[in-house]
């Protein structure tokens, strides 16, 4: 018969074992390739910049990173697959502003919890967003979009219902007692198509999509809802410079599934970092006019945190909802 400091002596000695084990297994990772999930199709912003900084980390990391586009429902679908994998850190969720912070109030119910159930690693970026009109529109600041609407309210196209360009126009709607009707489209360009083909008075576009309008002067924008001036167009003012204060992006990072051991996470922000850092991304972002911080994951956390706080109230007092 085991005595009792004979089993308490051997349940230690498991738990040591145990204890090695997962050393030994943190030590080891990764031991196989990876997968970064993004939930929607490929082609767009966020599927390019996933690859941009796949690319980057697998090297470090010593295995291939795959990119798997699960497109469908506001990214729900992708979310949730992230959200049932193991917490080991082989499985990566591309986030954004609708995954952690929209979600959440446009959903009654979601088969992910995003407060709960995801951690974050990363930042990759805040995308600045500019209303734009067509050059030759009479109207020439956004003052005078502001005073025209009061006659007769402009229409106003995003890429989508409750993207956060819809969001923010809604936001300033608010704010500046701008009146416009919403014309939801199906992606950035084609809304900006039917801007130049003068089917919709406005757009709402980020600085990654519409850059290349405004620099070529295809369209004239009237401001921009960051807190400071684009580097590359710094004669657009802010709504903060025009005495309102809207500030509003679009963002994206990358998390994983809540439970990743913390020397993972913190090995991935390590590298994340180091990969958003680098000569090639650096330089697409600053052509995008993209802004970057390198931030830890504690920090992104509070940023996600500080976005909830304003978004989802905003979101229920709409009363937008897209499972109804």
């Amino acid at each position: 018969m085991v005595g009792r400091r004979g089993l308490l002596g051997g349940m230690a000695g498991l738990g040591m074992a145990g204890l090695a084990q997962g050393a030994a297994a943190q030590a080891a990772w990764p031991d196989r390739p990876l997968r970064w999930i993004v939930g929607y199709p490929p082609g767009g912003a966020s599927d390019a910049f996933a690859r941009l900084i796949a690319a980057q980390m697998g090297p470090r990391l010593g295995q291939n990173v795959v990119v798997e586009n699960r497109p469908g429902g506001g990214a729900v679908l992708a979310s949730e697959v992230v959200a049932r994998s193991p917490a080991d850190g082989y499985t990566w969720m591309h986030v954004d502003n609708g995954i952690l912070t929209y979600n959440p109030a446009l959903y009654a119910r979601l088969p992910y919890d995003p407060d709960r159930d995801f951690t974050g690693v990363g930042f990759i970026g805040r995308f600045p967003l500019f209303i734009v009109v067509r050059p030759n529109d009479p109207v020439q600041d956004f003052a005078g979009l502001v005073a025209a609407s009061r006659s007769k309210a402009p229409t106003y196209g995003t890429p989508a219902v409750a993207s956060p360009h819809h969001l923010a126009m809604e936001l300033v709607k608010r704010r500046t007692g701008l009146a416009a009707e919403h014309v939801p489209y199906r992606g950035g360009p084609a809304a900006m198509q039917d801007l130049l083909a003068g089917n919709v008075d406005v757009v709402v576009i980020d600085t990654a999509t519409g850059t290349p309008f405004i620099r070529d002067g295809r369209v004239r924008a009237l401001c921009v809802m960051s807190e400071a001036r684009s580097a590359l167009f710094p004669n657009v003012p802010t709504l903060r410079d025009l005495g309102h204060d809207a500030v509003a992006y679009g963002w994206q990072g990358m998390s994983v599934p809540a439970g990743t051991p913390g020397p993972v996470v913190a090995r991935l922000a390590e590298e994340m970092v180091r990969a958003m850092t680098s000569p090639d991304i650096a330089r697409r972002l600053a052509d995008l006019g993209i802004e970057y911080q390198p931030w830890t994951p504690a920090q992104f956390t509070a940023f996600v945190a500080q976005e909830n706080a304003t978004w989802r109230p905003l979101i229920r007092d709409l009363g937008i909802r897209l499972d109804s």
